[in-house]
């Protein structure tokens, strides 16, 4: 399968979803770093609930999910913006634990205190950012009790992951209007969480978003459009680590060309590799090599 977002409607239903699909782009993310397997399938989770949360905003920007706090998991992000582009990234420690995992619990019970930030980086205007407390023992659940204390907007959310392959699933009951409150029967968001809650994992990595549509929701008149392709994507340019230089300053800069001339600077997310000369790394400052 493609990596893929599939959008669908249910006609004439205030009701929208989305199907996540990452092959390729999930192995390349996670062969940037030597991950263990409960942090592969973590990241892998992460990732396709990223893309499934940025389908919901109409913005030209980025979601990023963020966990962080104590434990051998330090803290582990992914984002998707309005591209298609994602990328993702972890810190942790060495744990026994992280080598058996079969799914994404094992890592998040390797995390003490830990709390779940969601960023919301339109291009133009205000950022938000949503904080969820990790008390749900799957990000499944965690981001479920995000929509429902903070957006209040009935959703079922369904992620599975391995070391190869990803997949997700969000279907959401949109605010009605008086109409549709008449013509829809009571019980359709009743009767479609239990369908959703029927999707087996090994369902959701290897069927193709056709069939896992089909087969949840044949008896309802689903619409597909075209779906989006997704891809990995990496924003880090020698520009932006210019800028970073520049915040350290040149007096340490200065410091930095006695022990690594040049100066070299390796992007986490995709090992890209940026070299500063001497005359490059203080020309930022407008000066000289002496």
């Amino acid at each position: 399968m493609s990596d893929i977002r599939q959008r669908f409607y249910i006609h004439d239903c205030p009701v929208r979803g989305e199907v996540t699909h990452l092959n390729e782009t999930l192995r390349t993310i996670l062969a940037q770093r030597d991950y263990p397997q409960a942090i592969q399938i973590l990241l892998g989770e992460m990732l396709v609930a990223s893309t499934l949360l940025a389908s919901t905003l109409k913005i030209q920007g980025r979601l990023s999910l963020q966990i962080q706090g104590s434990g051998t998991l330090k803290w582990a992000m992914a984002e998707c913006n309005h591209l298609g582009e994602v990328r993702a990234l972890a810190e942790f420690e060495a744990d026994p634990r992280f080598e058996q995992a079969s799914d994404s619990r094992t890592a998040l019970a390797c995390l003490s205190n830990g709390v779940l930030f969601i960023n919301i980086e339109p291009e133009h205007g205000e950022r938000y950012q949503g904080i969820v407390p990790l008390e749900f023992p799957t990000l499944a659940q965690c981001l479920m009790q995000y929509y429902d204390l903070s957006a209040q907007i009935p959703t079922r959310i369904t992620l599975a992951s391995n070391t190869e392959s990803a997949g997700g699933l969000l279907i959401q009951l949109l605010p009605r209007t008086e109409e549709e409150l008449e013509s829809i029967d009571d019980d359709l968001w009743v009767r479609l969480k239990l369908l959703t809650d029927t999707l087996k994992a090994e369902e959701l990595i290897e069927l193709a978003a056709e069939e896992i549509l089909y087969r949840l929701y044949n008896e309802e008149d689903v619409r597909l459009p075209e779906p989006e392709a997704l891809t990995f994507g990496c924003t880090c340019s020698k520009q932006r680590c210019s800028h970073a230089l520049l915040q350290v300053g040149a007096e340490a800069v200065r410091e930095i060309l006695l022990e690594q001339n040049p100066i070299q600077m390796n992007c986490q997310f995709c090992n890209t590799e940026y070299r500063f000369t001497a005359e490059e790394a203080l020309g930022l400052f407008g000066q000289h090599v002496s």
